[in-house]
């Protein structure tokens, strides 16, 4: 959010934080959440350069396209194993997946 917008949201009696202070999230939680979202964003990227739809992904996994989905966007019910086999079996390497974590992911203190 631009400073101005967030000016006048204040202003106007509106609190405005972040969605860590709404949730009472601790930066780790913050971190595992990034780092999902990361894997996902990876996967649809992944998938893409290989020229690959969902439906073909989730036939490789055997899995199902809504599946693939979900994954790629993040949904809470998705593990990281999953995410993780499914970038591997798209044709990612263990290096691409952990620069895709730490692009993301690398808010939380080691």
């Amino acid at each position: 959010m631009n400073a101005a917008r967030r000016k006048r949201l204040e202003a106007a009696g509106w609190r405005v934080g972040t969605v860590a202070e709404f949730l009472k999230l601790t930066p780790q939680q913050m971190a595992l959440i990034d780092m999902k979202l990361a894997l996902g964003d990876a996967l649809k990227r992944q998938r893409v350069r290989r020229g690959l739809t969902q439906k073909e992904l989730a036939r490789k996994l055997r899995s199902s396209q809504s599946r693939v989905a979900k994954m790629e966007a993040g949904e809470p019910g998705i593990t990281f194993d999953l995410l993780i086999r499914a970038l591997l079996t798209a044709g990612a390497t263990p290096a691409g997946i952990a620069r895709a974590m730490a692009a993301r992911g690398g808010r939380a203190a080691a």
